[in-house]
């Protein structure tokens, strides 16, 4: 439950390549530390354009974030992508809300996140395919420290496959 389908280096590795041999359509996204620093209002570099690559090839795109509507819409809307905030991962219902609203089977729709606890267990609880990507910066802050000493209980985090 707790081991993503894919692990990759950032949402930047995700590419047309990998999106059709793995017949996927849409992507769910988490937001904070996987298209932006947590807490910050403008996307990592290179986000925007990723986001921009990834709706020409017909992409539908959902940022699910358990924070609140205040951080999550903003930003959102910027990157012109719709939103779910107080997604409750890693309860289903976040998830389940967002395949309703982008039409799409669960096989065909990845959830995209860097927390073991919160994105992959969500994901991999609704049963759609999980992307465990690495954080853009590791935070300093002690309850981070502290939830990836314990995600390192369930899954060794050392390099990307």
């Amino acid at each position: 439950m707790f081991k993503p389908k894919w692990w990759l280096k950032n949402v930047f590795e995700i590419d047309e390549d990998f999106i059709k041999s793995n017949h996927l359509r849409g992507f769910i996204l988490d937001l904070d530390n996987t298209l932006s620093m947590h807490g910050s209002p403008v996307p990592e570099q290179g986000v925007t354009e990723w986001l921009a690559k990834m709706k020409k090839l017909g992409m539908k795109l959902m940022v699910l974030s358990n924070n609140t509507k205040k951080r999550v819409e903003p930003l959102a809307k910027d990157l012109g992508i719709d939103f779910i905030s107080f997604g409750c991962k890693p309860l289903t219902v976040g998830v389940g809300r967002a395949l309703k609203k982008m039409r799409l089977p669960k096989n065909s729709v990845a959830l995209v996140g860097d927390q073991i606890f919160t994105d992959i267990l969500g994901g991999n609880l609704s049963r759609v395919p999980t992307i465990l990507v690495e954080p853009f910066h590791m935070e300093d802050k002690a309850t981070f420290k502290l939830k990836r000493k314990l995600e390192s209980i369930f899954f060794k985090r050392d390099k990307p496959q």
